[in-house]
C-alpha cells in the first residue's frame, strides 16, 4: 500500500506539472506571438507612414529620414511593399523603381507567404491583416499612394498613355492601394523548455521524498490497525492498537474506535460468561431441589409427600418461568417478538395485573397500594406485553419491599407514567445503570426470592419495543426505589373505567 500511495502522489504531481507546465508554455507562446505581431505591426506602420520617403526619397518635417527608414527596415527579416489590385492580386514593388512592379518585373512576396494569406479584400477596405504559419508571422498594413506621384517625367506619349491606362486599371479613384508587408520568425523565449524541464525534475524529486514520508505516516497506523483487527477477529480481545500520538487525527480516531470496540467486545464477552454462569446456577438450583425431593419420594424418605409435590411443582414453575424469560429475551434479540400495539387503557391493564399479585404480596405481610387516575389514560402499547412489564416490576418490588409496594399511573406532558415503588433498601447510585442488565448481580440482598433475575432486562426490552423508556429513581421517602415506565399518550383523557379489584 505504501508503494501504491507513493506512486499515486507522484503521479498526481506529474499530472499537475504537465497541466500547469504545458498550459503555462502555451499561454507564454501565445503572449509572445501577440507581442511579436504587435512589434511587426508597429514596424509596418512606421514604414507605411514614411512610404513617400522610402519609395520616392522624399522627406518632410514629420517623416523619418531615408537613413532612419533603412535602419528600421534592416532589422526586419522580410519586408515588401505591394500593390493590392482590384482582382485580388498582390503585386510587390521595387522601392527604387516602383513602376516596375506594375509592368511585370515585381519583387516576389516574402517566402512562405501567398496573396490569399494577405486577404486582399480586407486590405483594400483599409483593414490591417496578420497571421502566422508556425513560427513564421506576417503583418500587412494598408495605405495608398496618389497615382500622380508615380508618373515620371520625360516619358514618350505612347509610354505615358500605357502607364496611365495601367494606373487607371489599378486605381480608378486616383490612389493606388498599397500594402506594407512585414514578416518575421518568432524565436520565443530561448531556454524556456530547458528551464521548465529542470524545474519539473526538481519538483518530482521533492514530491517523491514527500510522498514517501507521507505514505509511511499514513500506512503505519493502518498496518497497526489491520494487525490488531486480525488478532481481535481471531479471538484475542486483549489486543489493542498502539498509538504514539503522532498519527493524523482521523487515523488516531480510527485506532481509538477499534480499541473502544474491543473494550465493548471484551465487556460483552465477560457479561455473556457471567450470564451463562448465572443461568446455569439458576437452572441447577431448582433441578437439584426437584431431584432431591424426587429421590426422597422414591426412597420413601419423604414423610410428607404432599409437601414434596408442592415443592417439586413450585421449582418446576420456577424453571418454566426462567426458560420462558430466556425465550422472550432471545426473541427480542432476534426481533422475532411480535407486538400488537394500539391505544390501551393503561390504568385498566396496570390495575388488573397488579391486583393479581395482591394475594402473594399480602401473604408476605406487605401492603399493595394502587393509585389510579380518575380518567382514562390511553397510551400506544401492546396490552399483553404491558401486563408482562407491570408484572416484572411488581415482582421486583416484592423482592425488596419492607412493608409495602405502591403502583401509580399518571399523566405527564403527553406521556403516561407507570411507577412501581417499594420501601426496600433502595438502589445505590452506582448500580442504577446496571439494574436492567441480564442477571445483574446486585450488592443488595433481596428480602425474598421471586422471578428469574431476567425480569428487569425484559422490562427494558419490551418498553423500548413499544416506544417507551424505563427509568430508575429513589422513592419520595428517601428510602426504597421507584422504577417508572414512560409511554406516549394516545389521546386526551376520558372518564375512568378502572375499578380496583374489579377490573374493567
Amino acid at each position: 500500500m505504501r508503494r501504491r500511495l507513493t506512486l499515486a502522489i507522484v503521479a498526481v504531481v506529474v499530472g499537475a506539472l504537465a497541466v500547469a507546465g504545458v498550459g503555462s508554455l502555451l499561454l507564454a507562446a501565445r503572449a509572445e506571438r501577440a507581442h511579436f505581431q504587435q512589434r511587426l505591426r508597429s514596424q509596418a506602420q512606421v514604414i507605411s507612414s514614411n512610404l513617400d520617403t522610402l519609395v520616392f526619397g522624399k522627406t518632410s518635417a514629420n517623416r523619418k529620414s531615408v537613413l532612419a527608414i533603412v535602419a528600421e527596415v534592416s532589422r526586419l527579416e522580410g519586408v515588401a511593399i505591394a500593390v493590392v489590385e482590384p482582382n485580388g492580386t498582390i503585386t510587390p514593388m521595387q522601392p527604387s523603381a516602383p513602376l516596375l512592379g506594375l509592368f511585370g518585373r515585381a519583387e516576389p512576396l516574402p517566402s512562405g507567404l501567398s496573396s490569399a494569406d494577405l486577404q486582399p479584400g480586407r486590405l483594400r477596405n483599409g483593414v490591417t491583416t496578420s497571421g502566422s504559419h508556425g513560427a513564421f508571422t506576417w503583418v500587412a498594413v494598408p495605405t495608398s499612394i496618389n497615382t500622380s506621384a508615380l508618373m515620371p517625367s520625360g516619358l514618350t506619349a505612347e509610354r505615358t498613355a500605357a502607364l496611365e491606362q495601367r494606373l487607371a486599371s489599378v486605381a480608378p479613384s486616383g490612389r493606388i492601394p498599397i500594402a506594407v508587408i512585414v514578416t518575421g520568425k518568432e524565436t520565443g523565449s530561448p531556454g524556456a523548455n530547458t528551464w521548465f524541464a529542470l524545474a519539473a525534475i526538481a519538483a518530482l524529486a521533492v514530491a517523491a521524498v514527500v510522498a514517501g514520508v507521507l505514505a509511511r505516516r499514513i500506512t503505519r497506523p493502518l498496518q497497526a490497525v489491520e494487525q490488531a483487527a486480525g488478532r481481535i477477529a481471531a479471538g484475542d480481545l486483549e489486543r489493542r492498537v498502539d498509538l504514539d500520538g503522532r498519527e493524523y487525527p482521523e487515523l488516531a480516531s480510527l485506532a481509538s474506535s477499534i480499541n473502544t470496540m474491543t473494550d465493548s467486545l471484551q465487556d460483552a464477552k465477560l457479561r455473556e460468561r457471567q450470564f451463562f454462569l448465572s443461568v446455569s446456577h439458576d437452572l441447577r438450583t431448582p433441578l437439584t431441589s426437584i431431584r432431591g425431593w424426587a429421590e426422597a419420594i422414591a426412597d420413601g424418605a419423604a414423610t410428607d409427600q404432599e409437601q414434596a409435590a408442592r415443592v417439586i411443582g413450585s421449582e418446576a414453575r420456577r424453571l418454566e418461568r426462567l426458560v420462558q424469560d430466556l425465550l422472550d429475551l432471545a426473541r427480542l434479540d432476534s426481533h422475532a417478538f411480535s407486538l400488537h400495539v394500539s391505544p390501551v387503557d393503561i390504568a385498566a391493564v396496570v390495575g388488573d395485573t397488579a391486583e393479581g399479585f395482591r394475594p402473594m404480596v399480602e401473604q408476605a405481610g406487605l401492603h399493595l397500594q394502587l393509585q389510579m387516575p380518575d380518567q382514562v389514560l390511553e397510551a400506544i402499547a401492546d396490552p399483553d406485553r404491558l401486563a408482562q412489564v407491570v408484572a416484572n416490576l411488581v415482582e421486583n418490588a416484592y423482592k425488596y419491599a419492607s412493608t409495602s409496594v405502591h403502583v401509580t399511573v399518571s399523566a405527564n406532558e403527553g406521556s403516561i407514567v407507570v411507577a412501581v415503588e417499594d420501601d426496600g433498601p433502595g438502589i445505590p447510585q452506582t448500580e442504577q445503570g446496571h439494574v436492567f442488565e441480564r442477571l445483574y448481580q446486585s450488592a443488595r440482598s433481596p428480602a425474598r426470592q421471586a422471578g428469574s433475575g431476567l425480569g428487569l432486562a425484559i422490562v427494558k426490552e419490551l418498553t423500548a419495543a413499544m416506544g417507551g423508556t424505563v427509568v430508575v429513581g429513589s422513592s419520595t421517602a428517601g428510602r426504597g426505589s421507584v422504577l417508572s415506565v414512560i409511554l406516549h399518550a394516545a389521546r386526551d383523557a376520558q372518564p375512568a373505567s378502572y375499578a380496583p379489584g374489579g377490573g374493567l
